[in-house]
């Protein structure tokens, strides 16, 4: 099977870094999508597995869709019923781009008519009841030509299970990921995370460093489908397998706001990793650290949840002296304030650009001292 993995703008990369550490190779990137060839065993594993990607898409074909009727009849032409049953619950998703059928929802409504009638003519039936499993047929069309995929995750992946409490300016688990992946962040280094909010940052280092795959609990809707065979189980074990059940974490999470802490710490009990987190409710001003050669690894406000612009711009002054007064640490942070790198003190050693929440943002990398050789474990 063809397979494809959306992504958010700027988290390209990330997802071809990960899918290269699960053996998949190089695999081309093209319009915020990864493509693969794969089974379900693979389907499995990419859904359990990935920290980046929005979704695993199955492709089911791509044909010139310049008109309704083109589109009717392209996926009609689809093999349909080797995937849908009479009982399937079919749910239409899609965009268009640069193409002469711009009105999304009623390429949509054409698209499930074709689907239906196909079914009803394989399967000899007059109609569908559509009470069963749920199944997401996504119709993606550019410059006239349509791709139609059907979603294995259901969910999105960036929805691990952990997180449940709303707070303020939310970061979305699979960018905060990405964060921790482009980083030099690895298990045997001091972590913090000076903004923590609810606490995504911190949980998803500590997953990264414990090697635990962000999917390992929660469900995906190709496992409700016929044609998928049983294969979750192998990929969940893969995952228990390889979970690092030794390494001892340094890992800081503080925030202005008690509830907010409050709020990440109940996230991390959830997510399994609560005793690897030391929570506070401090300033950032005032962190310190005695350990040598950490990461600093925030989303510090960008504006909407603090104020005036020269407010936001101290708060990033002193964020830089705090970081300054730590020499052996690196530091990076997502942020969408123009003047980020300004207020810090100097550029960036490192940047890329990434979306989150709708909104463009920087990956700020600033790199302190290398760790010596006689601390191998800092490499």
């Amino acid at each position: 099977m063809k397979l494809s993995i959306p992504c958010a703008a700027g988290l390209e990369a990330s997802v071809k870094r990960q899918l290269n550490r699960l053996g998949y190779g190089d695999c081309p990137a093209h319009n915020g999508r990864i493509a693969l060839e794969g089974g379900w065993e693979d389907v499995a594993r990419l859904n359990v597995f990935l920290r980046s990607g929005e979704r695993v898409l199955v492709v089911l074909g791509e044909f010139p869709a310049p008109t309704f009727d083109a589109l009717f009849e392209g996926v009609r032409s689809l093999p349909w019923e080797e995937f849908f049953t009479l009982h399937t619950r079919i749910l239409m998703d899609g965009k268009s781009t640069r193409s002469a059928l711009a009105a999304v929802k009623a390429a949509g409504g054409v698209a499930k008519k074709a689907i239906v009638e196909r079914l009803r003519e394989k399967l000899g039936a007059r109609s569908l009841d559509e009470r069963g499993e749920r199944a997401i047929v996504g119709i993606s069309i550019a410059d006239d030509l349509a791709e139609i995929t059907l979603d294995t995750s259901g969910e999105g992946l960036h929805k691990r299970g952990y997180r449940t409490l709303g707070y303020d300016a939310p970061l979305k688990e699979t960018v905060a990921a990405a964060m921790i992946e482009s980083s030099v962040y690895s298990a045997g280094k001091p972590f913090a995370d000076l903004f923590c909010g609810s606490g995504t940052l911190p949980i998803e280092a500590a997953l990264y460093a414990l090697k635990i795959a962000p999917g390992g609990n929660r469900g995906f809707d190709f496992t409700k489908w016929k044609c998928a065979p049983d294969v979750l189980p192998a990929a969940r074990e893969e995952a228990a397998d390889l979970r690092d059940r030794t390494t001892k974490l340094i890992l800081d999470a503080s925030d202005l706001s008690e509830k907010a802490i409050n709020i990440a710490r109940y996230h991390a009990k959830r997510a399994g990793v609560e005793e690897h987190i030391r929570f506070s409710v401090a300033d950032m001003r005032r962190f310190h650290s005695e350990e040598r050669y950490g990461v600093i690894i925030s989303n510090p406000p960008y504006g909407e949840r603090l104020g005036k612009g020269e407010d936001l711009f101290s708060l990033y002054r002193d964020f830089a002296r705090v970081y300054r007064s730590l020499p052996d640490w690196s530091c990076y942070f997502l942020s969408a304030y123009p003047e980020a790198e300004r207020a810090f003190g100097r550029k960036a050693d490192k940047r890329r650009k990434l979306t989150n929440a709708n909104l463009s943002c920087g990956l700020y990398g600033y790199l302190g001292r290398k760790p010596e050789k006689t601390h191998p474990e800092l490499l």
